[in-house]
């Protein structure tokens, strides 16, 4: 077993260690303590007492798998965050005790391991990828369990098929609606064939992974409709190192600007590998390909990649991210400041997103999965998650759409660092289209 737990309890000091495995031997050496150090996490937290007054939260992550490049930033986000909340009042005064699992990206492990959380009474669930979440979803409505995901997929957003699969950011469709449409409003009319011919376009991606290509059919469809010419799909793996191949094929369409649909590490060798081909095309990146370790793996490859951005850049001042970064340094110090990376902050938007939810159901006599999302999450509207102090939007649930919000800033690479360009609001934009057309997919 894989895991650990959290509580006020003396147990706490244990999942602190985690932190210790950024900076011990090589990767697989990093795993294989990773592994071995949450499993004694995990066991050493069960012998533990709790009080009566405790309410059992659940967590799949992904520290050791194919998206574990960012997936581990995530997960002690969620520890940190979880701490926090203990330390502030609970909810309403009951403590959380966090029990979580790394299912290393393997959807058969995920399903395991939610049934031994079911089967230890959590009433919640932090997630992670879109597979394991999708192939979930079924499960999680039958045991009608809260489930908040790392996953944005917007197939989780129609309340008729997924009630109980909820986040806080924009869906990845609408993301990357907002980039494709910040990009085309913004370069393409400094670019020297404008107004001779249409913009190219194309998509690269691990075809088989559930997350990378989530908003696919949303892209090309908003590219449909900006008019762009639209060229063959390149499939590379989450785990990619070499994509040369793929570049060569794409330099055979030229495009003009790109989308990537992966997790940093292979974005990145992407990027590069376009960039000594000169391949001459800008990027668009999914939520997962971006942070700052991007400009530190790609270097130059980089510049001039946008993506949406929904919560602040743990490098960010603004806010309660000193909190977040006190958390960080208090409970992970092995772990360097400037190793840490946005996913934090999207870990805390996604736990204090709960707790709100949690709080009101508490307040309204019920703490029960129904409770959490009919008199919680379904009572949002323009929801400010720490008063807007991790840089989200204003959220909002009814019980006919999930979309959290339709409003997406966008940001950019320059000189290595992130910088605002415009946020674009396609229920503003586009209505009819967000109304009638742009939902759940």
């Amino acid at each position: 077993m894989k895991g650990g737990e959290l509580s006020q309890k003396p147990n706490i000091w244990i999942v602190g260690m985690v932190s210790n495995i950024f900076k011990m031997g090589d990767v697989m050496n990093k795993k294989k303590i990773f592994v071995g150090l949450v499993t004694a996490v995990f066991l050493f937290g069960l012998s533990s007492s709790v009080t009566a007054a405790v309410i059992k939260i659940g967590g799949l992550t992904d520290c050791t798998g194919a998206t574990s490049d960012v997936g581990k930033d995530y997960a002690l986000g969620l520890a940190d965050a979880f701490r926090y909340v203990n330390e502030t009042n609970g909810i309403n005064g009951k403590e959380i005790k966090y029990t979580w699992f790394d299912y290393g990206y393997r959807i058969p492990e995920a399903l395991t391991k939610y049934k031994l959380l079911k089967r230890m009474g959590v009433i919640a669930i932090e997630g992670w990828g879109t597979g394991d979440t999708e192939a979930l979803s079924p499960t999680v409505f039958k045991d009608k369990l809260p489930y908040v995901s790392a996953s944005f997929s917007a197939h989780l957003t129609d309340p008729a098929k997924a009630p109980y699969n909820l986040f806080f950011a924009p869906d990845y469709s609408t993301q990357a609606r907002a980039d494709l449409t910040t990009w085309f409003e913004t370069r393409w009319p400094k670019h020297k064939d404008y107004g001779k011919r249409a913009p190219r376009f194309a998509c690269v991606y691990e075809f088989a992974s559930p997350y990378a290509s989530a908003p696919i059919k949303a892209i090309k469809d908003h590219a449909t409709m900006l008019g762009f010419e639209i060229g063959p799909d390149q499939n590379v793996t989450l785990t990619a190192i070499d994509t040369k191949s793929q570049i060569m094929g794409l330099k055979k369409f030229n495009p003009d600007v790109c989308w990537h649909g992966n997790t940093t590490m292979s974005v990145s060798a992407t990027m590069r590998d376009a960039y000594s081909l000169d391949l001459g095309a800008d990027w668009l990146v999914n939520f997962w390909g971006y942070d700052e370790n991007l400009p530190r793996l790609a270097g130059e490859a980089a510049e001039g990649a946008m993506c949406a951005g929904p919560s602040y850049f743990f490098g960010s001042d603004e806010g309660i991210m000193k909190t977040v970064k006190e958390y960080a340094q208090k409970y992970n110090p092995g772990v360097a400041l400037d190793k840490r990376i946005k996913f934090t902050t999207a870990a805390w938007a996604n736990v204090l997103l709960l707790r709100e939810a949690m709080i009101r159901a508490d307040k309204a006599g019920d703490l029960t999965g129904p409770g959490i999302l009919h008199k919680g999450f379904e009572t949002m509207r323009d929801f400010e998650i720490a008063d807007g102090g991790l840089g989200t939007g204003p959220v909002s649930y009814t019980p006919t759409d999930q979309r959290s919000t339709s409003i997406v800033p966008v940001f950019e690479l320059k000189n290595g660092t992130f910088h605002y360009v415009r946020t674009i609001n396609l229920q503003e934009r586009w209505p009819d289209k967000w109304a009638k057309e742009w939902f759940g997919w």
